[in-house]
């Protein structure tokens, strides 16, 4: 800012950060205000490629429609392919189906399955939204933004900085090359633990993944403990 010659400049640049940095902030408080009350929640992540006719969306639909009749609401990126798979399961069972839409310049179009939307223009507050009120996160087959959030939320878990929830990828005939890689590369070179590969189940069958997702928590239940709560205030 003191290299900025003009006092006009600098002002109109300052303002503009600052109203930019409340922008950000309204996004979180809006995010906060509206899904507080939507646990326990899935958030299902996958490409927004995938047709209608496809049998991942079939699939995810079915999934869907499953943890929403158990009483999870479902979380999706609220676009097409398998996030509006994610929605339509949901919207047609008895829990919300949450869509948290995203402006972008091509792609990210609103689809009509969502009880609950909001729209987001910051990418990282609505990663926020996605980690801070999921019970368990199922990944469906996708591109560079699906292994971003399943990067992300292991990496959430690894560090304790989130709280430990159910990772399940569906379809292992896609995931599975990646798996190997991480096992045999990551794991391979020490660049990772053991255990942390443990984080991440690999479950094709929609029953299978509503029952993975009771069993964990048949011991704890579904609401964060204290120490959760304490380290989410961190995300």
């Amino acid at each position: 800012m003191r290299e900025i010659e003009s006092a006009e400049q600098s002002t109109a640049l300052k303002a503009r950060e600052s109203w930019h940095v409340l922008g950000i902030i309204s996004e979180f408080i809006e995010a906060t205000e509206r899904l507080a009350t939507i646990r326990p929640a899935v958030s299902i992540f996958g490409s927004a490629r995938v047709p209608p006719e496809h049998r991942w969306y079939r699939l995810t639909v079915e999934i869907a429609r499953r943890l929403s009749d158990a009483g999870f609401s479902v979380i999706s990126g609220g676009g097409p392919g398998i996030m509006e798979a994610a929605n339509r399961g949901a919207f047609a069972g008895k829990s919300p189906s949450v869509g948290l839409n995203i402006q972008l310049p091509f792609e990210q179009t609103g689809n009509p399955y969502q009880d609950v939307a909001i729209t987001f223009r910051h990418f990282f507050a609505r990663k926020v939204a996605f980690a801070k009120y999921a019970t368990a996160f199922v990944a469906v087959p996708g591109g560079f933004g699906t292994l971003d959030e399943l990067a992300e939320v292991v990496t959430l878990i690894q560090t304790r900085m989130g709280r430990r929830i159910p990772v399940i990828l569906v379809d292992r005939d896609y995931w599975r090359g990646l798996l190997d890689w991480m096992r045999e590369q990551m794991l391979g070179n020490g660049l990772i633990s053991p255990g942390d590969l443990d984080l991440i189940t690999l479950i094709d069958s929609p029953e299978q993944i509503v029952e993975a997702i009771f069993d964990f928590y048949q011991t704890r239940g579904f609401d964060p403990t204290g120490e959760e709560r304490e380290s989410m205030l961190h995300l």
